[in-house]
């Protein structure tokens, strides 16, 4: 199997980082992840990560919370994710850098689309913290609008369900798994496998989504090879 994709953009949950522990970063989890990302970068893919924060901090579930701060709260855990994540992919040898969309100069480059580009085409990977940096809106859409701004060919939404369900797999036995999807039908069906904005930004440019299990980090480059690990969602 050879990439069939040059440039992707890899969503990872908060929860999966966390591995065992249901909270914080477990590196050896993360390092599992990192391998077969490190497999894609040798053999050319340029790779940009979107990554959540629920590992540490969920904004909605914080009851009286004002929604603006609490979504502040998230978006500096995914900061955390992403140092995390950078860490661990320096210590297999991949070239990385982190932007985020909040301004912190002294851990992590400000995110400039140019540069993101630019350190792409140079084989780094990419890792964009702090969603898109403001509030009340999901990393999906993180996620769906870096991939609009990079150029990314496809995103990659990696889970731990391995696709997209008529109805939530782990309450209904009866669920039927979805093979490939329109984005027009997850915005008909209100599927919630990315939120509408991030579903809507995907369809107006044209760029596909793989939702696929990361319980076996092989999926990861065998997605970028458009093996069937997941569902496949398109225009």
């Amino acid at each position: 199997m050879k990439p069939k994709y040059k440039r992707i953009l890899l969503k990872l949950s908060g929860e999966s980082l966390a591995g065992a522990n249901k909270h914080g970063i477990d590196f050896d989890t993360v390092l599992n992840y990192c391998q077969p990302i490190k497999r894609l970068v040798d053999e050319g893919v340029q790779v940009g990560i979107v990554v959540g924060g629920g590992n540490f901090w969920r904004g909605r579930t914080s009851g009286d919370m004002d929604r603006t701060r609490a979504d502040h709260m998230g978006m500096l855990a995914t900061a955390i994710n992403a140092l995390g994540i950078a860490d661990a992919l320096e210590q297999i040898g991949v070239d990385v850098r982190v932007q985020t969309a909040i301004t912190m100069r002294q851990v992590a480059e400000p995110y400039l689309r140019n540069k993101a580009v630019r350190h792409l085409e140079k084989g780094r990977v990419v890792i964009f913290g702090c969603g898109t940096g403001n509030p009340f809106f999901s990393t999906d859409t993180a996620a769906a609008l870096r991939a609009a701004e990079i150029d990314a060919e496809i995103i990659l939404k990696a889970t731990l369900v391995d696709g997209v369900y008529d109805k939530d797999p782990n309450t209904f036995d009866d669920a039927v798994k979805y093979d490939q999807l329109s984005f027009q039908e997850v915005l008909e069906k209100d599927l919630k496998v990315i939120d509408s904005t991030a579903a809507a930004i995907c369809k107006d440019n044209n760029i596909g989504l793989m939702v696929f299990s990361i319980r076996d980090p092989q999926n990861i480059y065998d997605a970028v090879c458009d093996t069937k690990v997941g569902t496949l969602v398109t225009n």
